[in-house]
């Protein structure tokens, strides 16, 4: 799916998909922060090596986690998740997908799927009487792996 091209591709047209297969105003999101992992590095040596050098073995893989933001628009599909997570559902991790569209929005030029992802944290607010920001809610999302298209 990935589409190489001379010039890199813009930062603000976004889709999420919650893993529920839902890509309308629901998983329309202001903000998504960093996604990524990231792989430990083991260094091991013997005490009788003949050189005296570490060997270096592939460790574990982490993914940090990764939050959304969007303006609150009175659904509690966020919060359900979060709170099917929270009793205890094991059919509540989802694969959740960030799809990064080309300009004119034709086509998806590269996407980034967290596997097992599960919500670790909601925040709605702040609220303020004396501002005319938008009212914001974020769900942090753990995942325990990426995959990109």
């Amino acid at each position: 799916m990935s589409v190489q091209r001379d010039l890199p591709y813009a930062r603000f047209n976004f889709l999420v998909d919650l893993g529920n297969g839902s890509d309308g105003p629901h998983a329309g999101f202001e903000e998504c922060s960093e996604i990524g992992m990231w792989i430990d590095v083991i260094t091991y040596r013997n005490g009788n090596d003949k050189t005296n050098s570490v060997r270096k073995l592939t460790g574990l893989t982490h993914c940090p986690d990764v939050t959304l933001k969007r303006g609150i628009i009175g659904t509690l599909d966020l919060y359900q998740w979060l709170d099917a997570v929270r009793n205890g559902d094991q059919q509540a991790l989802r694969t959740v997908s960030v799809q990064l569209q080309s300009e004119d929005r034709s086509s998806i030029v590269q996407e980034w799927k967290l596997v097992r992802a599960r919500p670790v944290r909601y925040v709605a607010g702040p609220l303020d009487a004396k501002c005319s920001d938008v009212a914001i809610e974020e769900i942090t999302v753990a995942y325990e792996r990426l995959e990109v298209e």
